[in-house]
């Protein structure tokens, strides 16, 4: 059985989860820091599906930092500009003085500086080591190079296009330096930074100089806020962001209305693996999330648009936003973005943690059609940021972010890189989290769960009914969230929500191979409930590519769709057969190749980066996949069901009471004219 398919047990030894999670190291690691796109993962992606790419940059992180024996008196490393740093900037870092540049010459940002020549408290500790890719016997650095670049990415640098003369002799220059510029895309962390100038290459680095602390000019500027619903209503809306700053914030919305913020955070005891196994976000991974506030607006109106700002007068004022609230539940149209797998990259040439490549084209494509105003909402089906135990990455992804999430409310589910940990309650004993367990995404993205850590619930808006799961978590027969997804389903009135769309992370079906694609036990247990309760359609993430199927239970087709002549998918669902099932991870992550062709069950698949357009009546549902470097449509197909003559939408109702009303009116006023 792959490690992926295994379930926890809790009577396995120590000694054996150690020997498996070694031999699981040696094969694919858990975070920190991965290479950005070096041919390995061009050209491949067998080498990193699911995990993190081992690199020389992560080796980094798990070595103490020595001077380097240099005599140079003219090295020199300057940034511009050098203090109060705006909550989003970009800085120029110079390197001077240099006699002889070298390929290998590097320069970091490191966060933070308190304390960063300080190595006593980096365990010696093999596992970690063999957890994070590095299986040398050295101490873990404790310095936390958040991101990094080598200094040929300047070409005057190597070919020393900038000489400056430092000693002359008899009128002529017998000694020269060179020097070179990197510029560096940072966003505020709200700790201070610093950058560093190293010799040696990735894997045998000695700090040649560091220049001085580097401030923002506010750390406790509120930032990143994104949107949540909290039910079905479309009457209420949280409000997310973070702050350096504990005290209560408000968030300021429509006429003059105003929410105090309740304000969380969390710590490196906070995440709850109970394993003998160190983990990065415990240790080097580290890095302080300040304050987390949230507020729930209310007394708003379903599909309706309103203004707002959050923050304080002591600590400052976000820019003004405006979002639109979803329909309520069972009303008519919804039009909604989906996705999963999305991570960030970076906005610069820098090297930094698990780089996802397609995010950037993917995020200018949703912020167009967010910006558009035509969509009600967006859902993303587990990995979010690819932190991984390397904590300020979700800063990075949170601000990534922000201008569709500050919009439209934003639901997720968890994915197995924001929980999965040995010894920590996953189904899974991988590493995948990097030791967070869950806690800072379900601090950053509180949905309507019913508690903390049992992160699954249901949501309507207008005619359709979400059901979120957690594959992570147990989904067992008769397990907790078992019983809650077969109540949940079987209590829909689908006179009112006649959709029901499941969602979860992991697929029940893909055609690309790997023992970690599909776990075989997740579909015989939990697939019987989809064609019980007659789910419409399936969305998972975890597999990085897109694929849409047949109507299908048990790996067979129970029905075909009928296709017009431009490639276009229909479905009847008038005579259920079985779901449709679509895997959409496709959103960052690098792309996953189809290695299997025999599925006759898989009807259309393509492994480009983007994102799927939903759109819902009462009589049907459509689905278009969007290339996001082009914008165009290269999938779509659409779920036709007859209305139930049960219902009748109350909005027609009191239409036809009104037209009766004005009819007889004006029969009255014909009446007394003639009287007349």
């Amino acid at each position: 059985m792959s490690l992926k398919g295994a379930p926890h047990s809790s009577s396995s030894s120590w000694d054996l989860k150690t020997s498996i999670l070694l031999v699981f190291f040696l094969s694919s690691s858990s975070p920190c820091f991965s290479w950005s796109l070096p041919p390995s993962i061009v050209n491949s992606t067998e080498q990193h599906r699911h995990h993190t790419f081992i690199s020389d940059f992560r080796v980094l992180t798990r070595r103490i930092l020595s001077e380097c024996p240099d005599p140079n008196p003219f090295l020199q490393i300057n940034v511009t500009p050098d203090s109060n740093l705006a909550d989003e900037e970009n800085v120029t870092v110079t390197v001077s003085g240099v006699f002889v540049p070298q390929k290998d010459d590097w320069v970091a940002m490191i966060s933070p500086v308190k304390n960063s020549n300080d190595v006593s408290r980096c365990p010696a500790n093999e596992l970690l080591y063999a957890e994070t890719g590095d299986l040398s016997k050295l101490p873990l650095l404790c310095h936390y190079p958040v991101k990094a670049q080598y200094m040929s990415n300047d070409p005057d640098y190597i070919n020393c296009t900038k000489k400056e003369c430092k000693k002359y002799k008899h009128g002529k220059c017998v000694k020269s330096t060179c020097s070179g510029s990197l510029r560096f895309h940072v966003i505020n962390i709200r700790t201070d930074i610093e950058f560093v100038f190293f010799a040696g290459g990735f894997e045998t680095p000695c700090v040649l100089t560091r220049s001085n602390p580097l401030n923002f000019a506010n750390p406790n500027q509120p930032l990143y806020g994104h949107l949540s619903s909290i039910d079905s209503t479309g009457t209420s809306m949280r409000l997310t962001w973070v702050s350096g700053d504990k005290a209560p914030q408000q968030v300021q919305h429509g006429d003059g209305k105003t929410q105090i913020s309740q304000v969380t955070t969390f710590s490196q005891d906070d995440m709850k693996s109970r394993s003998a196994v160190p983990s990065p976000a415990k240790d080097f991974g580290w890095h302080d999330p300040g304050f987390i506030h949230s507020a729930v607006m209310t007394g708003l109106r379903p599909s309706s648009t309103f203004s707002y700002r959050y923050g304080s007068d002591s600590v400052g004022w976000s820019d003004q936003f405006q979002f639109k609230t979803p329909p309520a539940g069972g009303s008519d149209e919804l039009n909604f973005l989906v996705y999963g797998d999305m991570g960030k990259a970076p906005l610069d040439a820098s090297v930094e943690h698990y780089i996802q490549p397609g995010s950037l084209a993917v995020i200018g494509a949703l912020t167009d059609e967010v910006n558009s105003g035509k969509f009600d909402s967006i859902f993303h089906i587990g990995d979010l940021s690819y932190s991984t135990g390397c904590l300020v990455e979700w800063d990075f992804f949170l601000q990534l972010i922000s201008p569709i999430a500050s919009q439209v409310s934003y639901m997720t589910a968890v994915g197995n890189h924001e929980r999965d940990y040995p010894d920590s309650g996953s189904v899974y004993i991988t590493t995948d989290s990097g030791g967070e367990c869950g806690v800072p995404y379900e601090t950053y993205f509180p949905m309507p769960t019913q508690a903390k850590d049992k992160p699954w619930y249901s949501i309507e808006q207008a005619s359709v009914h979400f059901t979120i799961i957690s594959t992570e978590h147990d989904w067992s027969e008769n397990s907790e969230q078992y019983e809650w997804m077969r109540n949940d389903m079987a209590s829909i009135d689908r006179s009112k929500t006649p959709w029901l769309i499941f969602m979860g992370h992991r697929p029940m079906y893909t055609s690309t191979d790997g023992i970690f694609s599909v776990d075989k036990k997740f579909v015989e247990a939990v697939e019987p409930l989809l064609l019980e309760n007659k789910v419409d359609l399936s969305l998972f993430g975890h597999v990085h590519n897109y694929e849409r199927s047949c109507a299908i239970y048990d790996g067979k087709c129970k029905a075909m769709p009928t296709t017009d002549e431009n490639g276009g998918a229909t479905y009847d669902n008038s005579n259920y057969s079985a779901p449709v099932q679509a895997v959409i991870g496709m959103a960052g992550f690098t792309l996953d190749n189809f290695t299997n062709d025999g599925n006759s069950w898989s009807l259309r698949r393509i492994s480009k980066f983007g994102y799927v357009r939903g759109h819902a009546t009462r009589e049907e549902i459509s689905f278009e996949f969007v290339n996001a470097a082009t914008m165009e449509v290269e999938d779509r197909f659409r779920i036709l069901k007859k209305q139930s003559a049960e219902y009748v939408d109350v909005s027609q109702i009191m239409t036809g009471f009104r037209g009766i009303a004005a009819d007889e009116v004006e029969r009255d006023r014909a009446t007394d004219r003639s009287e007349l």
